[in-house]
């Protein structure tokens, strides 16, 4: 397995990103762990060095803090509220017996207004251990849904966008039926506007929510055929983001947890399937080279690449940032609790939600990974949990490169989405 990591400098907090950006704000909450690397063996005590300034760098004397210090996603094992003399405190004390992560937040209020940053510490994390049960007939139970959705006509359609479309890339409307007749995936297709031959192609799967899909147009300008999808059955390309938004506060609100009680009725299921479908169609499309096709994308995306490449052999590579859904019985054993939290309150750990979750959590599919896969996540991820991440990337047995930003959150840095585009485009020139 290929692995770099590397550190980004605060000059690059301004910077750009794909999904978010860290805050730049005149008080500057800073914690850092006394490793480089942020790296630990089992039993080592990590320091973590805090500071409170000003963005000039000018020290903010007698700041009043409140810390937590926790594994991932779980119950503090210290908190308190210490006053910084003279800008500076440095918390120890603590450990790991196991593998996993050890996270320092640090909230500090000045002239009313609240200012937050934590560090994480990394334990042994190459030998964390899922707690996800692979059933016995997972292979099949996916299997009988691919081939059936394979009996459903796609009935592709492709409508031009002439306000998308650039001198060099002609921008569609696409859409395909699946999972059931009158059920449509709709996606931004964008295509070389003077490709020559067949071209590589990229399907880009979503993360979290419902929002319009702008298309990938820098890759197309390369000569790939990029089909960027949403998952809940509505056009792409409206123009009023007030429907999207609607539908996020309604019908969509807790679309995660639609019919967890039923592994055969799950909301992601028709996901699942109409996902690795989407391959399909790009496969079928006349410009599209069907032995080079790649998929990736970020959190509720990052899963459903790797669930993707499981499902559908015809995917050469993916690429996947901060994958959600990964050991999403984690938190039941004290390990994390995985996006979307099924179990954060434990009593909603029934035998038929147990059940499913054993079918949908994106370990088993991992565990699966036949074709070479780039992740890239940060330590500080406070969405998705670092050790559900890395757990599943330790049980991937296929090729696999992995780049870690430790300080990165629930977001990317143009280096990340740079060098995951890059590889992916690499792969699928080869």
């Amino acid at each position: 397995m290929k692995r770099f990591s590397f550190l980004i400098m605060l000059a690059l907090a301004c910077a750009t990103m794909a999904v978010a950006q860290p805050k730049q704000s005149f008080i500057k909450v800073t914690v850092t762990p006394d490793h480089a690397d942020w790296c630990y063996e089992c039993g080592e005590k990590p320091k973590f060095d805090v500071e409170i300034t000003t963005c000039s760098n000018a020290p903010v004397k007698d700041a009043e803090i409140y810390y937590e210090i926790s594994e991932d996603f779980l119950a503090p094992l210290e908190k308190g509220d210490r006053t910084l003399k003279n800008g500076t405190v440095t918390l120890t004390g603590h450990t790991m017996r196991k593998p996993g992560f050890l996270r320092c937040r640090v909230w500090v209020k000045v002239d009313g207004k609240k200012y937050e940053e934590c560090a994480t510490a990394a334990f042994e994390k190459e030998r964390i251990v899922p707690t996800t049960v692979m059933p016995d007939d997972f292979k099949a139970f996916w299997q009988k849904e691919i081939d059936k959705n394979a009996k459903i006509d796609m009935l592709p359609q492709l409508t031009l966008v002439p306000e998308k479309c650039t001198p060099r890339v002609n921008v569609y409307s696409a859409s395909f039926q699946s999972f059931k007749k009158g059920s449509r995936i709709y996606g931004t297709l964008c295509i070389p506007a003077n490709y020559d031959g067949k071209c590589p192609a990229i399907l880009i799967v979503p993360g979290a929510g419902c929002r319009s899909r702008k298309g990938y147009i820098s890759e197309a300008e390369k000569g790939f055929v990029t089909f960027e999808i949403g998952i809940h059955g509505i056009p792409t390309v409206l123009t009023d983001e007030r429907i999207y938004e609607t539908l996020k506060q309604g019908s969509l609100l807790n679309y995660p947890s639609a019919n967890v009680d039923d592994k055969d009725n799950y909301y992601y299921k028709r996901v699942f399937v109409s996902c690795a479908r989407a391959i399909d169609f790009l496969a079928a499309l006349p410009m599209v080279d069907a032995e080079r096709i790649g998929v990736m994308g970020g959190s509720q995306g990052g899963a459903l690449s790797i669930t993707t490449a499981y499902l559908n052999p015809k995917v050469k590579c993916a690429g996947a940032f901060y994958p959600a859904m990964c050991d999403l019985t984690g938190y039941l054993h004290d390990q994390g609790n995985a996006w979307p939290y099924l179990f954060k309150n434990k009593a909603l750990a029934t035998k038929e939600r147990l059940e499913t979750v054993k079918y949908y959590d994106v370990v088993n599919f991992a565990r699966g990974l036949t074709c070479p896969i780039f992740v890239s996540y940060g330590y500080n991820d406070l969405v998705v949990c670092p050790t559900s991440i890395q757990g599943a990337i330790n049980v991937i047995p296929s090729e696999k490169e992995v780049m870690i930003v430790p300080q990165s959150r629930h977001y990317t840095y143009p280096e990340q989405n740079k060098a995951r585009s890059e590889w992916v485009m690499n792969r699928l020139t080869k």
